[in-house]
C-alpha cells in the first residue's frame, strides 16, 4: 500500500514538471531572441577617438580659454576643455601648451626668447643681426644669413619656396654661381637650373 503511494506521488510530481515545461520552454526561447545579435567576426565596435576621452571625466562644454578650469585650454574646433600640451604633444596654438612652450609647427616646443634664431617674427627688423625673417615649414623665423660658400639658390617661386625659405647672403656677400664671380660691369644673368649658386665674394673693380 504505502509503496503504491509512493509511486502516485512520484507520478504526479513528474506530471506537473511535465506540464510547465512549456511555460520554461517560452521563457527561455523569449530570453534568447532578446540577446542582440552579433555576427560573427565583427568584433566590438571601435570607438572614434575624441577630446573629451582624455580628460578622464565628464567633458566640459567651452567657447574660449576661460571657460576652462586651471590646465585646460579650450578645444575650438570641438568646443571642449581639453587638458593642456606637454612639450612634443600635438597642438594647434599657443594656448594650448603649458607654460613656457610654444605651438610651433604643430607641436609644443620650448619658447625662443624674441630676436634669437629660431624665434617668430613678421619681419626682419625682429630678429638679431646677421639674421632675416623668413618661413620654416609654413612658420615665419628668424634664420641667420647664409655665410660665405653657403648654397644659396632659391626656385622663382611654389610651394616649396612658400612652405621653406632662406636668408640672403651676409653683408657683402652676392649670391653667384660656381667659382667664377662676373664683373659688375657685366650683365648677370639668372640661371635657375644651376644648383651650384653660393654666397661669394664680388670681385673688386
Amino acid at each position: 500500500m504505502l509503496c503504491a503511494l509512493g509511486s502516485l506521488r512520484l507520478g504526479l510530481a513528474a506530471l506537473c514538471l511535465l506540464s510547465l515545461l512549456p511555460a520554461v520552454t517560452g521563457h527561455i526561447w523569449a530570453w534568447m531572441l532578446s540577446i542582440p545579435y552579433s555576427p560573427p567576426g565583427e568584433g566590438a565596435p571601435v570607438r572614434e577617438a575624441h577630446p573629451s576621452s582624455s580628460t578622464g571625466k565628464s567633458a566640459v562644454l567651452c567657447d574660449q580659454d576661460r571657460s576652462c578650469g586651471r590646465g585646460f585650454s579650450c578645444d575650438r574646433h570641438f568646443g571642449l576643455c581639453v587638458p593642456l600640451k606637454q612639450a612634443g604633444q600635438y597642438c594647434r596654438r599657443d594656448a594650448q601648451c603649458v607654460r613656457g612652450l610654444s605651438c610651433m609647427f604643430g607641436k609644443c616646443h620650448r619658447s625662443v626668447p624674441e630676436g634669437e634664431e629660431g624665434a617668430r617674427c613678421k619681419l626682419d627688423r625682429d630678429c638679431g643681426g646677421s639674421m632675416c625673417c623668413a618661413r620654416h615649414h609654413g612658420e615665419m623665423i628668424c634664420k641667420r644669413r647664409l655665410a660665405l660658400s653657403e648654397s644659396c639658390f632659391v626656385p622663382d617661386g611654389g610651394l616649396a619656396f612658400s612652405i621653406n625659405q632662406i636668408c640672403p647672403c651676409e653683408e657683402g656677400l652676392l649670391c653667384r654661381n660656381g667659382a667664377v664671380i662676373p664683373n659688375r660691369e657685366k650683365e648677370f644673368v639668372y640661371r635657375p637650373e644651376a644648383d651650384s649658386w653660393k654666397c661669394q665674394i664680388p670681385s673688386a673693380k
